[in-house]
């Protein structure tokens, strides 16, 4: 008996799927996204309207869509995956082309009934794509160097036409989720001890090419690194939207001023506040056990999809699962981090808690394929 056809025979089938999701996983993805509402109602000013209403539809579809990626077979999608990566690139050239351009950044397309970020999408194709490689590839041709340089390659490209837009924060969420799928698939240390030696190079000449003709990154991107390094320097200008945040973080103290009741987003001071900077909001009004109950549930869905990923036989699951959890790590890694001034203001959005469409959807569809691969193990 092949191994397909062993698979195929120990894998429910039918509506019986059902029973075999992993709903612990849903009811932590539901609660957090529970959180979002709640926050995206108080930042309105105790209204559904303009935000925490048009979340919660986001959210039922993005269930509905999880629901249905989970029935498809694991195999499909492995086969789908070339396919799926060549499409997230082929819109990131599109957004080059015509996406609309909105406070300085060319992100999105218009779809007519919501706009699309294809960024957001390559995120989960770029991680589905690699899996499928490394399932494909002999495990003793891992750390050959052709075949490193092939999915080097795959992620390089798709990053340098989302860094165009320019998107810094998710061209370095591509590149570390990438890079953190081909050391999980086995790719020598060796390898990445001379990636890390040349980006201390890189980023050494990154600011040596600042102010000449030849300088690498846009004046926005260095007022960033200026205002991270230190924020009091300009309080009122560059460095106002991380001195806001550190204020309403500090003002939560352990349990919060209540819900509806922080007064850096009741009055403003907080910019972005239903998008980038919500984890601050969250810290004012429920203070650090609000914020440390967050951060749990985050933990916890992690530990679902890698206990998943590793009672799993069939190395494609196991690498996606492994990878997506790797990627919603870095996104409210990053997010959280970046409104506490541990790194720079870099636009990364805290996941199923900030107001947006394609992360949202596009995280649901992720999360769908990780019940896909729980479903449809061998058993």
């Amino acid at each position: 008996m092949s191994y397909l056809e062993g698979t195929v025979k120990s894998t429910p089938s039918g509506l019986r799927k059902v029973f075999y999701l992993n709903w612990p996983l849903v009811l932590l993805l539901g609660s957090v996204c529970g959180i979002g509402f709640l926050m995206l109602y108080s930042v309105a000013g105790g209204s559904f309207t303009p935000w925490a209403e048009p979340q919660m539809k986001r959210f039922a579809l993005g269930l509905a869509l999880m629901f249905v990626v989970a029935m498809v077979p694991i195999w499909l999608w492995r086969n789908l995956s070339g396919l799926a990566f060549v499409i997230s690139l082929l819109l990131l050239v599109a957004v080059a082309v015509i996406g609309d351009e909105r406070k300085g950044s060319q992100r999105w397309l218009d779809l007519g009934f919501m706009d699309l970020q294809p960024s957001e999408l390559m995120k989960i194709t770029l991680v589905m794509f690699l899996a499928a490689y490394y399932d494909w590839l002999p495990a003793k041709k891992v750390s050959k160097p052709f075949w490193v340089l092939l999915p080097v390659l795959i992620i390089l490209v798709p990053t340098a036409l989302v860094l165009r837009q320019p998107d810094l924060g998710t061209s370095l969420l591509l590149l570390t989720a990438g890079g953190g799928l081909m050391f999980l698939a086995g790719v020598h240390w060796a390898y990445f001890a001379a990636v890390i030696a040349s980006g201390v190079a890189l980023i050494t000449t990154v600011f040596q090419s600042r102010g000449t003709g030849w300088q690498l990154l846009n004046d926005y991107q260095y007022r960033r690194v200026d205002t991270f390094l230190d924020p009091a320097a300009d309080p009122l200008g560059a460095g106002y939207h991380i001195t806001q945040s550190k204020i309403a973080l500090g003002s939560g103290g352990w349990t919060g001023r209540g819900f509806m009741q922080g007064t850096q987003s009741r009055l403003n001071f907080l910019p972005e506040k239903h998008t980038d900077f919500i984890f601050t909001t969250l810290a004012e009004e429920f203070g650090f056990m609000g914020a440390i109950s967050l951060l749990g549930l985050y933990a916890l869905i992690i530990l679902f999809c890698v206990v998943t990923a590793l009672m799993n036989k069939d190395r494609f699951s196991s690498l996606l699962t492994l990878g997506i959890a790797l990627n919603f790590f870095l996104f409210f890694a990053v997010n959280m981090s970046m409104v506490m001034g541990l790194a720079p203001v870099v636009g990364v959005p805290l996941p199923l808690v900030s107001y947006g469409g394609s992360a949202m959807l596009v995280l649901m569809l992720a999360f769908g394929l990780v019940q896909s691969a729980h479903v449809h193990r061998p058993r």
